[in-house]
């Protein structure tokens, strides 16, 4: 094609504009413009070329595929619409641009079928207050994209668990400020997971179960906290994450609560050898439907010195306490009938401080809908600083966790079992889950799950799941989801 300088594109410019100059025009000035004309067309074609393979990729991830999106005549760089993974991109630039999406979901949950008390280790008693109602349970509104520079990334949201309405950290407002580098090398600062097990690995909420987990990863994992982490691809198919946090919880702790030491720290490695890839999120399950035996093996670790007053509360969203795997909160008072406060262990000494340590390594493989995959938990606490002595100087548990699903009908049916255990000094608690998901319009944003979850003495709960500290009995929950 005939090279086309500044003067002469400028000059056809203004042909574009005004055809009447086109008719004084040169035989090769009107040749430069059927050609300028044809590179548009050509241009076009390829846009919407482009448009159809993408709607092709995203049909067999996601499902039905969705309308392209327009590309405003102001707007030439960027599309506004519908991004799965992204939300619903409502501002694109050369400054920036803004993406908007919502995780929500009803509940019914039936806890008809438990026990109405429980006696820990130390001979407490406690009631149980059943639960059998319908709650629009949980609302996550996120704003996310990047601003003036690409890799100068932002992620805001708003975090509610309306089934804990008047407690103090009932509505959580939040988020993360990330310089990419490069694709080794991503910065973060704000409040994020600690990367201390599978589940609080960024895979929220590409889970089997619906926005819960087994008793054993709810036992031993961490929880979101302030602070700054890295993460990116080493290689292909190795990837990792390092986090330096204020402590193992911190929704509903304030800034003075905290102690000046600065020493929760967490990290994951983890690699998919066969495939380089694990699907959207790196699920849970196989919906993506692996035509190729996709493998995934990961290894976490985390340390955290805890204090007794930055221990959030036991209905802060998301919260995760150090417990005794018999329920008693490691930090917690007990006062007996005199009111005199005996402690975790009931000899009248409390715990102000303790090390909190957790390994954790996790194996899945997908193909072809099938899914199956197992994690195994190891944790320490000691360097106890406590107001007497202690029948215990560690603590020193372990649990595991079977997750498995198919694609009973692609797209559209994904039945799911569950088991996990905790090999405690104060007892072995653990649950089983039997469950489907079904997504009616062949896209993972929009599902229905229906779960039996069967309890044996349940260590951990709070009102956002469906388990309960002491729980022992069947529960049932039926959830509508939209997440996108």
């Amino acid at each position: 094609m005939r090279k086309i300088t500044s003067s002469s594109a400028a000059l056809c410019a203004a042909l574009l504009a005004n055809p009447v100059l086109a008719e004084t025009a040169d035989p090769e000035v009107e040749k430069q413009l059927q050609e300028l004309r044809s590179m548009r067309q050509n241009l076009e074609q390829q846009s919407q070329d482009f448009d159809q393979r993408i709607q092709q990729l995203e049909t067999e991830l996601y499902g039905q595929s969705t309308p392209s999106p327009q590309r405003p005549a102001d707007n030439p760089g960027g599309s506004l619409g519908y991004r799965p993974g992204k939300g619903f991109n409502l501002f694109n630039s050369d400054l920036g641009e803004v993406n908007f999406s919502v995780f929500s979901y009803t509940r019914y949950l039936n806890q008809k079928d438990f026990d109405r008390g429980y006696t820990d280790s130390f001979g407490r008693s406690s009631d149980i207050d059943i639960r059998n109602d319908i709650q629009f349970q949980k609302v996550n509104m996120s704003f996310k994209g990047w601003i003036f520079d690409p890799k100068l990334n932002y992620l805001f949201y708003t975090w509610t668990s309306n089934t804990s309405q008047g407690d103090p950290a009932q509505v959580v407002v939040g988020g993360n400020l990330s310089y990419h580098f490069n694709e080794a090398f991503k910065l973060y600062g704000g409040v994020g997971a600690l990367p201390s097990t599978r589940s609080t690995n960024s895979t929220f909420p590409n889970w089997l179960k619906n926005d819960h987990r087994t008793i054993a990863d709810e036992f031993f994992r961490g929880s979101y906290t302030m602070g700054i982490w890295a993460e990116g691809e080493i290689a292909k198919g190795l990837q990792y994450r390092a986090m330096l946090g204020n402590n193992l919880s911190q929704l509903g702790v304030d800034g003075v609560q905290l102690d000046d030491g600065l020493n929760t720290v967490s990290g994951a490695l983890w690699w998919m050898p066969t495939t380089g890839e694990y699907g959207p999120g790196e699920e849970l399950g196989d919906y993506a439907f692996h035509e190729e035996v996709a493998t995934r093996f990961g290894v976490h670790f985390t340390h955290s010195r805890e204090d007794r007053q930055a221990q959030p509360g036991t209905e802060t969203v998301e919260n995760t306490q150090i417990r005794l795997s018999d329920g008693t909160l490691l930090f917690n008072c007990y006062p007996d009938g005199g009111g005199v406060c005996q402690g975790p262990f009931g000899n009248g000494t409390t715990i102000e401080q303790a090390t909190y340590q957790m390994a954790a390594v996790n194996a899945g493989v997908k193909y072809r809908g099938w899914f199956l995959e197992a994690e195994f938990y190891h944790r320490w606490v000691d360097n106890f600083d406590a107001t007497g002595p202690l029948p215990e100087d560690r603590l020193d548990d372990k649990g595991y966790q079977i997750q498995a699903s198919m694609m009973a009908i692609p797209r559209v049916l994904q039945p799911y079992v569950g088991f996990s255990e905790i090999q405690g000094e104060y007892g072995t608690p653990h649950d089983l889950s039997v469950g489907f998901n079904w997504y009616p319009m062949k896209r993972k944003e929009l599902r229905f799950n229906v779960q039996g979850l069967y309890l044996k003495d349940s260590p951990v709960g709070y009102s956002s799941v469906p388990f309960q500290v002491g729980g022992n009995g069947w529960a049932l929950t039926t959830d509508v989801v939209l997440a996108f």
